[in-house]
């Protein structure tokens, strides 16, 4: 599976595991289409999970005219993973994973969702 795909996957189970009562596992096997897991999304997923509140709080450190409480979901989720690549995933350069978020923002998003995703993990790195 190619990495943006794998992000693509990733955002899914993670926005399901956040916003439903569904465990990590489970929300994985909804979004896979494969009998094997691919290992990036896996430590995607699981990294996420595993620095939710450093992640959220990094965040919150950065927004400007915003709360954390108060981010659409889809942003939330989309910044965790970017927040989550640039600060614990060695192998991926920080420009490719604010650019891989704000096509994601775009996806999933609103109209603006990219260029707010875009400015907040601007101001982190």
């Amino acid at each position: 599976m190619k990495r943006r795909a794998a992000r693509e996957k990733a955002f899914q189970a993670l926005f399901q595991v956040n916003n439903s009562e569904i465990d990590i596992e489970e929300a994985i096997q909804h979004v896979i289409e494969e009998p094997v897991v691919d290992a990036f999304m896996h430590d995607l997923v699981h990294g996420v999970a595993n620095h939710q509140s450093e992640i959220d709080q990094w965040i919150s450190d950065n927004l400007v005219n915003w709360t954390f409480s108060r981010l659409p979901k889809v942003e939330k989720t989309v910044l965790r993973m970017a927040a989550y690549e640039i600060k614990y995933n060695e192998d991926v350069p920080s420009q490719v994973a604010i650019n891989e978020a704000v096509e994601l923002a775009k996806i999933f998003g609103e109209e603006e969702s990219g260029k707010f995703v875009n400015g907040v993990l601007s101001k982190m790195i």
